[in-house]
């Protein structure tokens, strides 16, 4: 008898995945469903990114395979956007990794940075992939709260408390996905001094700086952030590119030099068009973040009608691509609550205890949804 790995009985098939069979099944049966769940931009990128790479194909190594470490201008271009955007300068040569999407990278920092017997600190609610990569790299998830009365932001008493002697990794995500919540620079400061005093790599995950969000930051700011921390980002969100999986990871050369061996033994190369469209999307100026941001400030408030319609609350200074809102004090579970409104509605919604069990009482609103959707949505209320 043939059978699984060990390292698959403690990680499940991601909760997307499944609940859009449901989805779709119910589309095919003819169901118009309205969907609110998933963060994938429904826009389009800028004319002259898609020009770029029509213009690339015809390029003498377009199709050849590409270099593990990307082009040097797609490298060039990364640290440039970083020092413009951030104010955080990066050598281009060697304190950059251009990466297939965000999700590869928090694959790679786990398996370049982490032993069987490691432990790794989670945010609760949290992106679920931290959570599942650890399981899958065999070494053991610590989740760390978050919760509403504090923002959504680490406890750092609570965690001074904790056994830390195996934490290896410690995830942080800002601006908060799912919630929105932002960090500030002080909050960024104290990350960094405890990943100092206890030898911790802290890696901030940050795809949503640009969404809704008057003050863009990065973790890299803070000064000595390089010592100990390390910056995933991604083009997805930012530049609606999403399917194209272009993210980068960002720190120092001896951190950069040990995932490039992980990721230098799991493909070869980004496509060259891609790369190049990259670029383009990274030299657009302010006038693209506005234009993009108008539209989802329409989206925003219409949806806020539905939250409220809901009989939700919400936080207006919580910025990204989703609303994060509370349920009603019903004795109904957040799933519960979304499974209702999807079969008698036809809408689907993100429950919140997918993020962890501090998401338990919340469900999530994509604002990748056109206005006349979500409108529509408001009329079956």
């Amino acid at each position: 008898m043939i059978t699984m790995a060990d390292r698959l009985s403690s990680v499940q098939e991601y909760y997307f995945s499944k609940k859009l069979r449901e989805v779709n099944q119910m589309l095919s049966e003819g169901k118009p469903i309205i969907n609110m769940g998933i963060g994938s931009p429904d826009l389009l990128p800028h004319s002259s990114v898609v020009k770029a790479i029509q213009n690339s194909m015809n390029d003498k190594k377009a199709h050849e395979y590409q270099s593990y470490q990307g082009l040097p201008e797609l490298r060039q271009a990364m640290t440039t956007f970083y020092q413009n955007q951030f104010n955080v300068s990066m050598d281009f040569a060697s304190e950059v990794l251009p990466l297939m999407g965000s999700k590869e990278g928090i694959m790679h920092i786990s398996m370049a940075f982490l032993n069987k017997s490691d432990e790794v600190l989670i945010p609760n609610p949290g992106y679920p992939t931290y959570a599942a990569v650890t399981e899958l790299v065999q070494a053991k998830p610590v989740f760390y709260d978050l919760v509403e009365e504090n923002n959504w932001l680490p406890d750092f008493e609570g965690l001074e408390k904790l056994d830390l002697s195996k934490v290896k990794i410690m995830w942080v995500c800002y601006p908060h996905m799912p919630t929105g919540a932002n960090a500030t620079k002080e909050v960024f400061e104290k990350l960094i001094a405890f990943g100092k005093k206890h030898h911790i790599l802290i890696v901030n995950d940050n795809p949503y700086s640009f969404v809704l969000n008057d003050n863009p930051m990065s973790i890299l700011q803070v000064e000595g952030a390089k010592e100990v921390a390390m910056e995933l980002n991604s083009l997805s969100k930012s530049f609606n590119i999403s399917g194209w999986r272009v993210g980068m990871i960002l720190g120092k050369n001896e951190f950069i030099s040990a995932i490039l061996k992980v990721k230098s033994n799991m493909d070869s190369g980004m496509f060259y068009g891609i790369q190049k469209g990259a670029i383009e999307a990274l030299n657009l100026d302010e006038n693209w973040f506005k234009s993009q941001n108008e539209i989802y400030t329409k989206r925003r408030s219409l949806l806020y009608q539905l939250v409220e319609k809901l009989g939700c609350s919400y936080d207006k200074n919580n910025v990204g691509l989703f609303i994060w809102a509370r349920l009603p004090k019903v004795e109904r579970s957040s799933e519960a609550f979304i499974d209702a409104i999807l079969i008698n509605k036809n809408i689907f919604i993100t429950p919140g205890t997918i993020f962890g069990s501090n998401g338990e009482g919340y469900i999530r609103f994509s604002l990748c949804i056109e206005e006349e959707k979500i409108k529509e949505a408001l009329a079956r209320f």
